[in-house]
């Protein structure tokens, strides 16, 4: 039987749970009472899908279930794709009942909730996040959208799921890479907005590298309560919610001139961070810190060598500037951060200079 948490994410009659288990894929979880309508489309890729979609549609026993298989990766997070998936249910005559349910990492989900966004003005949708990156962050609070070549995630909408559903036992077939790309995320909760946490993450790092069951579903469920929290205050991110950018402005910045999927999301963040943490007015140990928690994790926590001012053009498309004025999340302390446009332009300066060098 499988061990279940169970965390809300409270929007009023949007309210949605995110169940979080070992063994939720393996025939005990009852997904067809989250299902109304009697057509699904379930959207995969071609490395999920082999090891998980027959589970899925099993779960479906008296519904009409249509699978889709998109190509793994980054590079395929396009309008392009998107087109893909609102071909599939036109083709299907799915009508607003049907239901949409995303399989895969962050990249899937995104894809898939932004085609649920847009289908006939929005359809329900599922998220089953396979990867640790979306299992604490991209399946919970509604941001769907896919990159463009002026930036990332340029495009797309608000657009909450019905449900999430995190298997743990699916981080079993997840590369070592992806697992630590996912432990950003982790990280930089715990850095915007819980000290314990933090601490917790320290003393178990290790634990989690080795892909301890108990710890693993003791990190996500940390996250998830957190980002749950966030997004239940701000969940268009007129405020608070902007708080879960720590690192990405920086991040997003990389990945944009690198070229998406040259490196993973979570190692662009992890770099990123620590970008931000030379921005804020904390102290060296707490920089260390993060640092060092960081590198445990087997995460970058420098940049490559990309060029200052390709990166501040990059940066001029994040979409916290207003005004044309660059907006960061910084740390006032592990545990406390804010968003500011207030910032030393010589230490920006400096930061991205020293990039440029690495």
């Amino acid at each position: 039987m499988p061990v279940e948490q169970n965390i809300t994410v409270e929007l009023g009659d949007r309210s949605y749970p995110i169940v979080i288990g070992n063994g939720l894929l393996a025939g005990e979880f009852d997904l067809e009472s989250h299902v109304s309508g009697s057509d699904c489309l379930i959207v995969s890729n071609d490395t999920v899908a082999p090891h998980y979609l027959d589970a899925v549609v099993s779960l479906l026993p008296s519904k009409s279930v249509q699978t889709l298989q998109l190509p793994d990766g980054e590079s395929h997070k396009t309008l392009n794709t998107v087109e893909r998936v609102l071909d599939e249910l036109v083709t299907m005559r799915a009508n607003r009942d049907v239901t949409v349910i995303a399989l895969g990492g962050g990249v899937v989900g995104d894809i898939t909730g932004f085609s649920a966004a847009c289908y006939v003005r929005g359809v329900p949708f599922i998220q089953m996040p396979t990867t640790l990156l979306a299992q604490v962050d991209s399946s919970v609070g509604g941001k769907t959208g896919v990159n463009h070549t002026g930036g990332k995630n340029l495009v797309g909408a608000f657009h909450q799921p019905k449900l999430v559903v995190i298997d743990t036992d699916t981080l079993s077939t997840l590369p070592d890479r992806e697992l630590s790309a996912g432990l950003a995320e982790v990280i930089k909760h715990g850095a915007i907005a819980d000290i314990r946490y933090f601490e917790w993450l320290e003393d178990n790092m290790s634990t989690l590298l080795d892909r301890d069951a108990a710890a693993l579903a003791k990190a996500i469920a940390g996250s998830c309560e957190i980002k749950a929290a966030v997004v239940a205050e701000d969940e268009r991110e007129q405020g608070k919610r902007a708080l879960l950018n720590f690192g990405h402005t920086f991040g997003h910045a990389i990945e944009n001139c690198l070229g998406y999927g040259e490196w993973l999301h979570g190692e662009a963040v992890a770099a990123g961070m620590q970008m931000a943490a030379q921005l804020s007015d904390i102290d060296d140990t707490a920089r260390q810190r993060l640092a060092d928690l960081t590198s445990a994790a087997a995460l970058p926590i420098s940049p490559p060598s990309i060029g200052a001012d390709r990166l501040r053009e990059a940066m001029a498309l994040d979409k916290k500037v207003e005004g044309k004025q660059l907006r960061f999340v910084l740390l006032r302390s592990l545990g406390d951060a804010y968003v500011t446009s207030d910032y030393s332009e010589q230490s920006l300066d400096q930061i991205l200079a020293q990039a440029s060098a690495t």
